[in-house]
């Protein structure tokens, strides 16, 4: 499967990362390139529930790809976002649902750093795109 040119970076990126804090570092560096989220946008109907910490997850379709914008209040977090959105970005309906999350992060060599509170989290979010990307 072919990776989106950001995710291939983000790869690149934590492959050079010697070590668990220099990926951290990586990780806060990512996080801090996630796109705001306007407070209008971080609405009771964009919130993703199961996460510990507050996270936002707007979704749109655009000629059948998705494009994704989520924020969270923990930046560790809105690190670990940054990487699952440069994985998700442009992808088709049946791709999103394909997606071994868990995979790509062990590829990131971050699969460790998933505490089971940060992978709900994520599992959350990567639900709650399953779900907007399900025909209703």
């Amino acid at each position: 499967m072919t990776l989106p040119d950001q995710a291939r970076q983000a790869l690149e990126a934590f492959e050079q990362g010697k070590g668990w804090e220099q990926r951290a570092r990586l990780l806060m560096q990512w996080g801090d390139r996630l796109e705001p989220l306007a407070d209008s946008e971080k609405t009771e109907a964009n919130r993703v529930h199961g996460c510990e910490s507050l996270v936002w997850l707007v979704a749109e379709q655009v000629e059948g790809l998705w494009r994704f914008k989520a924020s969270s209040d923990a930046r560790l977090l809105r690190g670990l976002l940054a990487l699952l959105l440069v994985r998700v970005q442009g992808l088709a309906n049946e791709e999103l649902a394909g997606l071994d999350l868990r995979e790509w992060f062990t590829q990131l060599g971050l699969e460790r750093q998933l505490s089971p509170s940060r992978s709900n989290g994520l599992h959350a979010v990567l639900q709650r795109m399953a779900e907007l990307a399900s025909p209703h």
